[in-house]
Parts: structure tokens; C-alpha cells; sequence
């Protein structure tokens, strides 16, 4: 079959693996051992090479191949420049690529390879004409020497010479080949059968083009026992040219001799065959694979997707669905790249979908951050006003107001707190030495949640649950009914009170705590060995534990200046009390947790 000139202008963009060696056919495999460029200038590189040397070394798969691999190069440049240019601030659909002057290059390459190899197909046509006619004539010639029976011996040689200067003329082209080769064994086989050549002469031909073709009924059989069928049928393609070449045997034994060789060929032309359906039903196989891969990931709902978490299960899912594609095979060449581009086109919009997600979740941080820098500068204002009543008011409804607002970027999370804190602890510091004469209640209120610790401390070990639980929960109510103690004192105090009822809760079980640590790790252990998910779900609970002590802090804040004149106000402080609580035993939760995630990274 006579090579098509390359096409120069195709972008088609599918990843491709460049073949080692030449097709024998069409429905040869492309070996996928070659090592493929690893940027653009390797590719040019490559086909540069190609174009300064010989066009009869130009293999147009591996041309095409290197054309498709220069182009996926560019089409993930131009990706990256359009995420760029999305992360910058701009719409989509304005992104229009930079100028890829190496795309030049490649064409003028291209074009130089299009032109040789044109060019050389051109001599290749004209020099089969030539050897056509040569053989031609060679033919007329034996035909010729065929019609004169009187001069056997005489005209042998030169019979002789005809065939090796047949021999020595080269191709003529698969479309005239066997058309020619018939002529030429016609105008043999007559010289031979027809003009009685001389017995000695003829029968030490036959003999030598007996061995000749028992040899390769030899190799041929060898074929049979190879495992890589393709080559064995490009190899007996090969014998089957040489067969040709040889002479005529005994008119005999022919027959039996051809039928030999045919039957082994049989053989190796099944299995080639057999490989070849087998590899249609891979690839159908991975077809309906590959489909199923695109259903799944068509069937995400981005639109559904609100959250962090949400996102990342699905980033998860869609990198999952990915490694499930890259593990199938190839499909049919007529649908392998429709099917790539259709599951590509969904991770892309899954990807865009999350970037612009990312960036409104980092403008409302960046919002948010104004609004708590305004609190600050408000809380700043207030902190040398001696106005304590008024200010205490103000104050309280600016950290309620903070706890209206959401996040802020982490790195200024900490910074603006402080900031916060400073301003209202300033002002109530200075409210507390003016009123110092609640100290005394304050020394009182000490000794009773003292006394409250020493009673939960003197829970004896083969103290019922149920008893314990009673226990507990009288001592929390006692606790929240104890108004302030000293400011020095305050965490002190309320950390042996968290350590005796963390005690009590772990070793009598009182909230299930066994059972739920007992799941979490498990689940923890069944991440060991994939330090990507363990540092994933350290992160999550680091991010959960930070914002519990960012509430903490808010909350015993509000406890350091809260007042309970009335009944609603009272209410309210047994609410925070009890919110400081459960926050401190979310905390020592999470620590724990996080530690235990320590354990198993490696």
C-alpha cells in the first residue's frame, strides 16, 4: 500500500505514545515502550531530526504522533494560561490564548517533512515504473528464448542470467506484484516444461530450489512457536517473498511441497487473525469502560456542591475516576478520542466550577476581615471610656456582633482577634480595678468551685454509672450558679474542673467516648500506609480545632465582663457557661484525635 503524504494543519490533541517501530499494516499495534518528549522543544527536536534526514527513514505514524504530542504540550499551556487568567479576575470566555511562535516552527518543519517525503514517493513511483518495464522485457525475453527448442544447451545460460536479472530488479509495487510475478512464472515454467532443457541441468535446479523451500517450511514452522504473533506475521510475509524468488521444483512433488508451506502458513494467519479479534474485544471492552467513566463523572451535580467538604469529596471522586481511566486501555481508534474528549470536557468545568467557588469563598474572607477590623477600631475607641455601664453594653454587642461575622484568611485570623481582645481587655481591666471591691466574693466563689472539684475528685472507682452521672451533672449545676472568681484564678480553677469531669467521663464512659474513639480509630487505621489521606484529615480536624478555640476565646471573654442583673441575664451567662463547657470537651476531643492521626503518619 503506498504511504499517503502528511497532513500538516491537524491539531488533534490526544496524548499519543510514539511507535518503536514501522506498521507492518494497518491493524498493527503501536508499541508503547518508546519514550515520549517531555516538552515541546523535544518534540521539535525530534522532527527536526526527522527532516534533515533521509526520506526514506520518514515513518508517517511517528510524524503525525509527534505533531499530536507538540499540540497536547500547547493546549495544557494554554490551560494553564487561561486558569491564570480566571484567577486573576477575569471572565472566561475573554481568555484568548498567547501567540505560540513555536507553532510556526512546527508547521515549517512539517512542511519541509511533507515535501521530502513527497518527493521521495514521486522517485519511489517513477524507479517501480522503470523496474516494471525491466521486467517486462526480462519476461519478453524468456518468452522469446522459449520459442526457439533447437538450441536447448545454448540458450540455458543466458535463461540463467535473465532470472538472476530479474531477481536483481526492485520493487514494482504491491498493486502490479502479483500481476508481474504471475507473467514471469508463466514464461518460466514454459521454458522449463516446454523446451525439454537438459535433464542434468534441470534436475540439479530442482534440487537446489528443494532445498531452498524446505528451508523455509523449516522457519516457518520455528514462527509457530513465537509468541509474538505479530512479528511471526510480518517474518512469514517475508518467507512468502522469497518463496517467490525461488525456481520451480520437480512438477511432482509442487503441489505437495506448496501445500506443506501453505498449511503452516494456515496456521500463524489464524493466530494473527485470533490476536486481532481479540484485541477488537480489549477494545470494545474498554470502550464500555470508558463510557461508564464518562456517565459517572456527567453525573456529578456541581451545582449542588456548597461547602469545603462537599467539594473536596467530589475533587476526591472526579481523582479517583481519573486513575480509574488512566488504569483502561485504549479504545477504537474511531471513538478513543471522542470518549477522552468528552470525559476531559467534565474535568474541566468540574475544575473551573471549583476555582470560581475557591475565589467567592476568598473574597467573603476578605469581606469579612473589613467588617472585624471595623470592631476592632470600634472596640479600640471605646477601650479609655469610664463610661462603664454604657461601654460594657457597647462592648458586649460588638462581640456579639464578631460572632456574627464569618472566617478570615488564616494568616490574619490570629492577628485580628488579638487586636479584639487587647481593646476589650483594656477597657474591662480597667473596669475591674475600679471595681475591686467584688474581690472578696470573687475569693468566696473560689472556695466553693474548689469545693465542687474536691466532690467529683472523691468518686470512688466502683462508684454505679448511674450514680456517678448524677453526680456530675449536680456538680455542673453547681458550677454554673458560682459567679467569678479571681481573674488569675479563672483558668486555673476551671482547668481541674475540666480535668475532673474529663476524668469521670472517660473512665465511667458517661458519653459513649470509648465507642466513638473506638470508630475513629478504626477509620484512622484504615488509612495507614496513604499519608495523603491521614494529612487530609489531620488538616479537617486542625481547621475544626482552631475554630472551636477561636469560640473558646470568645466566649470566656464574654464571661470576664458579663453581667446578670436580672433573670434573662442570668439565663444568659448559664447558657455561655455551658457553651464554654462543651467547647473545652470539643477541644480535648479534637486533640486527641489529632494526636492519634500523629501516630500513624509516617
Amino acid at each position: 500500500m503506498r504511504e499517503q503524504p502528511l497532513d500538516v494543519e491537524s491539531k488533534d490533541a490526544q496524548d499519543v505514545t510514539l511507535p518503536v517501530n514501522n506498521p507492518i499494516d494497518e491493524n498493527q499495534e503501536v508499541k508503547e515502550e518508546t519514550l515520549q518528549p517531555q516538552s515541546k522543544a523535544e518534540v521539535l527536536s525530534q522532527l527536526q531530526q526527522i527532516a534533515d534526514g533521509d526520506a526514506e527513514n520518514i515513518v508517517r505514524d511517528k510524524v503525525t504522533a509527534l505533531k499530536q504530542l507538540f499540540y497536547s504540550f500547547q493546549r495544557n499551556e494554554f490551560a494553564a494560561q487561561r486558569e491564570q487568567f480566571v484567577e486573576a479576575g477575569n471572565a472566561p470566555e475573554a481568555f484568548v490564548p498567547e501567540k505560540d511562535s513555536q507553532e510556526d516552527t512546527l508547521k515549517e518543519i512539517l512542511n519541509v517533512i511533507k515535501e521530502k517525503k513527497a518527493e521521495y514517493l514521486k522517485e519511489q513511483d517513477a524507479l517501480r515504473q522503470a523496474n516494471y518495464d525491466k521486467k517486462i522485457a526480462i519476461i519478453d525475453k524468456i518468452v522469446e528464448l522459449s520459442q526457439d527448442t533447437d538450441n536447448v544447451n545454448r540458450l540455458f545460460p543466458q535463461f540463467r542470467e535473465l532470472q538472476q536479472e530479474f531477481k536483481v530488479v526492485g520493487d514494482v509495487g504491491e498493486q502490479r506484484n502479483n500481476d508481474i510475478w504471475k507473467k514471469y512464472k508463466e514464461a518460466e515454467e514454459k521454458f522449463y516444461d516446454q523446451l525439454k532443457v537438459n535433464k542434468d541441468l534441470r534436475d540439479y535446479d530442482f534440487k537446489k530450489n528443494l532445498e531452498a523451500k524446505e528451508l523455509i517450511i523449516e522457519q516457518a514452522k520455528k514462527l509457530t512457536e513465537g509468541t509474538d504473533i505479530v512479528v511471526a506475521a510480518r517474518l512469514l510475509q517475508d518467507l512468502h517473498a522469497k518463496w517467490r524468488e525461488i525456481g520451480p521444483v520437480a512438477k511432482e512433488i509442487r503441489e505437495e511441497l506448496w501445500a506443506k508451506f501453505k498449511d503452516v502458513s494456515a496456521i500463524i494467519n489464524k493466530r494473527h487473525q485470533e490476536y486481532f479479534e481479540q484485541r477488537r474485544q480489549r477494545e470494545q471492552e474498554n470502550e464500555t469502560a470508558k463510557t461508564s467513566l464518562c456517565e459517572a463523572i456527567e453525573a456529578i451535580d456541581i451545582d449542588a456542591l456548597k461547602t469545603y467538604a462537599q467539594w473536596e469529596q467530589a475533587t476526591k471522586t472526579i481523582l479517583d475516576l481519573q486513575q480509574q481511566w488512566k488504569a483502561i486501555g485504549f479504545a477504537a481508534k474511531k471513538v478513543n478520542n471522542a470518549l477522552f474528549d468528552r470525559f476531559r470536557a467534565v474535568c474541566d468545568k468540574f475544575f473551573e466550577a471549583k476555582a470560581a467557588f475557591y475565589k467567592s469563598v476568598k473574597e467573603n474572607l476578605d469581606e469579612n476581615l473589613r467588617l472585624k477590623t471595623e470592631l476592632c477600631e470600634k472596640a479600640e475607641a471605646l477601650s479609655e471610656s469610664s463610661e462603664w455601664k454604657k461601654t460594657t453594653d457597647a462592648l458586649v454587642k460588638l462581640q456579639q456582633d464578631w460572632k456574627k461575622v464569618g472566617a478570615v484568611p488564616r494568616k490574619h485570623s490570629d492577628a485580628v482577634w488579638k487586636r479584639f481582645q487587647e481593646a476589650c481587655d483594656k477597657f474591662f481591666e480597667r473596669k475591674k480595678k475600679q471595681l475591686s471591691g467584688t474581690r472578696h466574693v470573687e475569693v468566696e466563689n473560689l472556695k466553693a468551685k474548689k469545693a465542687v472539684i474536691a466532690t467529683l475528685n472523691a468518686i470512688a472507682a466502683d462508684t454505679p454509672k448511674e450514680e456517678v452521672a448524677k453526680v456530675v451533672k449536680e456538680a455542673s449545676a453547681q458550677w454554673q450558679q458560682i459567679g467569678h472568681v479571681p481573674f488569675r484564678d479563672k483558668d486555673k480553677i476551671y482547668e481541674a474542673y475540666r480535668t475532673a469531669v474529663n476524668r469521670l467521663y472517660e473512665q465511667f464512659d458517661l458519653s459513649g467516648a470509648s465507642a466513638e474513639f473506638g470508630k475513629f480509630e478504626n477509620s484512622i487505621a484504615g488509612m495507614a500506609g496513604d499519608n495523603d489521606k491521614l494529612y487530609r484529615e489531620r488538616e479537617r480536624m486542625v481547621r475544626a480545632y482552631e475554630q472551636r478555640m477561636a469560640e473558646l476565646s470568645t466566649c470566656e471573654n464574654n464571661l470576664g465582663f458579663f453581667t446578670s442583673s436580672s433573670k434573662s441575664g442570668d439565663s444568659m451567662l448559664k447558657e455561655l457557661q455551658r457553651r464554654v463547657v462543651r467547647l473545652k470537651e470539643s477541644i480535648a476531643t479534637l486533640e486527641k484525635k489529632i494526636k492519634m492521626i500523629d501516630e500513624h503518619i509516617k
